[in-house]
């Protein structure tokens, strides 16, 4: 079991690092959401049915170990803890956050398999090949599910301005 659990970690360690980067933008809450998902995943071995890939289950977990972060640190980045670029102006700032965050919400709400196949390919950066093997799928599929899940982000965040 523990072996397991050390083969998962070194398989995909990186692929949910980099997941959990992409959507928190923030090296060191990566690293630490890392850490728990691995930790929780630990303990939820015995629960994972191999209803679906791995990697997938475990970026599941990431992201629920995130919203959970950002729930009770009540974490909301401030512009002015950043460092000021001069050549971006305040205001652009903002809406480029703005716009930064109407995206991660809609693809929180966003329903499976949509919100899945577009975190596999943008964030995770796996091929529509390696997708459609997650979901036992073709790779046609995951194509089709990947451009229709990213019109839906392109209308909600264009709903919304």
């Amino acid at each position: 079991m523990v072996q397991k659990i050390e083969e998962l970690y070194q398989m995909y360690f990186k692929d949910v690092y980099l997941y959990v980067k992409a959507i928190s933008g923030n090296e060191h809450i990566a690293e630490e959401i890392t850490q728990e998902t691995f930790f929780k995943a630990l303990k939820g071995i015995g629960k994972f049915k191999g209803q679906c890939d791995v990697r997938v289950w475990l970026c599941q977990i990431a992201k629920n170990t995130y919203f959970t972060y950002l729930r009770k640190e009540g974490h909301i980045v401030s512009v002015e803890s950043e460092p000021a670029d001069e050549t971006v102006s305040l205001e652009d700032r903002v809406i480029d956050r703005e716009v930064a965050e109407r995206i991660r919400q809609t693809m929180a709400d966003m329903e499976e398999p949509y919100g899945g196949v577009f975190r596999l390919r943008v964030y995770s950066e796996l091929s529509f090949r390696e997708i459609a093997k997650v979901y036992g799928k073709t790779e046609s599929w995951a194509r089709v599910t990947y451009y229709r899940a990213k019109n839906k982000i392109v209308g909600k965040v264009e709903e919304k301005r």
